[in-house]
């Protein structure tokens, strides 16, 4: 199983990347003028997704890249996490309509780009030099352990991901989820029928293709009618 899945995971350093690409898609939609249910929404899925993908990296990364490389850039990312730590503690008991919520968030956004801009162009380059045969079974690794830290807070997951989503968002998807519902029933027929019992012209009884009157100069027309004489 451990062989398995360390064939069919990303890298460890792709799966940092992926994160980042996430937490800064979040940062993108938060603006001062969104609703404050999706401000708080967005808040929460990035606090939750920094809070693991924090825990990932001390836990599995930052210890095997210290191994082979112990340097400045991997010393100063503990604190760097650290400093976000203290930022999502103060979102978390702050209310959206509160001037210091986006304060704080914007806060927290510039220090996560900051240190995402070390991580993808320092750390990662050198893990991906100096750790080339180990960075799937560590990102097998990594994967795992996500779940365990993820599966407790699934509830706290999926609310957040609910309440960061604008009405006019939710209402698409709900057409969308329709719209398939509804296309999936029209399509769907008896398990035995066969390809060829399908495609039988008996089974559509007295059905004919409708006549449309033929357009002049055309020299095809599925179901025209003859010219009139």
């Amino acid at each position: 199983m451990t062989s398995m899945l360390s064939k069919v995971s990303p890298t460890i350093t792709n799966m940092i990347r992926m994160d980042h690409t996430h937490v800064v898609s979040a940062f993108h939609q938060y603006q001062v003028d969104t609703p404050a249910r999706v401000k708080k929404g967005l808040a929460d899925n990035i606090c939750l997704a920094l809070e693991v993908h924090a825990q990932l990296e001390e836990e599995i990364f930052y210890p095997a890249l210290r191994e082979v490389a112990p340097d400045e850039a991997v010393e100063k990312a503990k604190p760097e996490h650290d400093e976000m730590r203290g930022l999502i503690a103060r979102l978390r008991v702050l209310q959206p309509t509160d001037p210091a919520f986006d304060q704080t968030m914007f806060d927290l956004m510039r220090t996560v780009l900051h240190h995402v801009a070390d991580e993808e162009s320092q750390l990662l380059p050198k893990a991906e030099r100096l750790l080339t045969s180990q960075l799937s079974e560590m990102g097998a690794r990594m994967t795992r352990r996500r779940m365990q830290l993820i599966g407790p807070r699934s509830g706290e997951l999926a609310g957040s991901m609910a309440r960061s989503m604008s009405t006019g968002t939710m209402l698409a998807a709900a057409g969308a989820l329709a719209a398939a519902g509804g296309l999936l029933l029209a399509r769907r027929t008896p398990a035995a029928t066969s390809r060829s019992q399908w495609l039988n012209p008996a089974r559509w009884g007295d059905w004919q293709v409708p006549s449309f009157p033929r357009r002049r100069g055309s020299s095809y027309c599925l179901g025209c009618q003859p010219p009139e004489a």
